[in-house]
């Protein structure tokens, strides 16, 4: 017999599927509110859940509702998401936090527009917090979902196309559930989480393989389509290390840009440049050690970092640097955000103390 209502088989199976074998043990899917999913949500973006975990327990205990989140200083925030990288990611959760405060009456909104109004909130993730928070019949649409509806439905074209993504948004309109609606969004993103993951799919433990074309046409491993690939450029830095005793001089990065809001080294092109640097800073006199070169990987370039310790021979001179800077002891450190070479490069000479 034909089944006139292919969604409900779709999420019937699904549902049926996450009752038994579900995640649902996660800090953020208990007592449900939509500034815990929100927040959960913003951390899970290009990070995995075992990662997240601890920094969403150490976010939520600090910060444990929106208007304890827009009151504190951005410094705080950023120091409690160091490690999780992206850091854009903080520094729009804390302006929305704002938003909420001064527009919204301290309460997280309840329509779709006004969440997407937001700083940092897209279509699917709006639609993540007020589904699993709210109930509200919405739809999502983040990696995981892209990729189960990809192979599913056979859709060949990098998703990140506009007319790829209309088509799977199409999709996800179609088979999300009236009924359940927050339960389907946690089961669709836990199946292609646990599941229907990006390399060796679980195929065989999959609740929708009978009627998945993907695994009909033996299409699994090329499906969703790769990003059309370019070559990753890379760049070069000089970073200075001012150091004194056991003091090291850092300053507070501009907002927007790389490790924005972030506390960090001075960067100079060369070492010539290094100098001039040091005369401007006021470090007086100095010696340079340069330390071992290494390079960190972002999303879309490579760039290659000769430190430089700088001795200094005299203590410094304070007050002198325009930038909001500070002495950062190595000993009893700040509560700061950091940069993620300057962590590493700080632990590289606290173990020289």
């Amino acid at each position: 017999m034909h089944n006139p209502n292919p969604e409900s088989t779709f999420s019937h199976k699904l549902l049926n599927w996450y009752h038994q074998h579900g995640r649902k043990d996660l800090p953020w899917q208990q007592d449900k509110t939509p500034y815990r999913v929100w927040v959960s949500e913003i951390m899970l973006q290009q990070t995995q859940v075992k990662t997240v975990i601890p920094f969403y327990q150490r976010f939520m205990q600090r910060f444990p509702n929106v208007t304890a989140l827009a009151d504190a200083p951005i410094d705080d925030v950023l120091h409690l998401w160091t490690g999780l990288g992206y850091y854009a990611r903080a520094r729009n959760l804390h302006k929305a936090a704002i938003t909420i405060r001064d527009q919204f009456a301290g309460v997280f909104p309840d329509e779709l527009e006004s969440v997407m109004s937001l700083s940092g909130i897209g279509r699917s993730t709006a639609g993540a917090v007020l589904s699993i928070a709210n109930g509200k019949h919405i739809s999502i649409l983040d990696g995981n979902v892209k990729r189960v509806l990809t192979r599913y439905f056979a859709v060949h074209g990098w998703p990140g196309t506009k007319s790829v993504e209309q088509q799977l948004w199409e999709y996800a309109d179609q088979l999300t559930p009236a009924k359940d609606t927050g339960l389907y969004t946690q089961a669709i993103m836990d199946l292609g989480a646990t599941l229907c993951t990006r390399s060796k799919p679980n195929c065989d433990a999959c609740p929708l393989q009978t009627t998945c074309l993907a695994y009909a046409q033996g299409k699994q491993a090329e499906l969703p389509t790769k990003k059309p690939k370019k070559a990753i450029p890379v760049r070069n830095t000089v970073m200075l290390l001012p150091m004194w005793q056991q003091q090291v001089l850092i300053y507070k990065r501009p907002d927007s840009g790389i490790w924005g809001g972030l506390f960090g080294l001075y960067e100079v092109d060369n070492v010539e440049e290094a100098k001039l640097k040091a005369a401007s800073l006021n470090l007086g006199e100095l010696y340079i050690e340069p330390l071992t070169e290494f390079r960190h990987t972002f999303s879309h370039f490579h760039l290659d970092i000769q430190p430089l310790l700088m001795h200094l021979k005299t203590p410094p001179v304070s007050g002198v640097q325009e930038q909001e800077s500070l002495w950062y002891d190595l000993k009893s450190p700040a509560n700061v955000g950091l940069a993620a070479p300057t962590i590493k490069l700080f632990s590289t000479l606290r173990k020289n103390l």
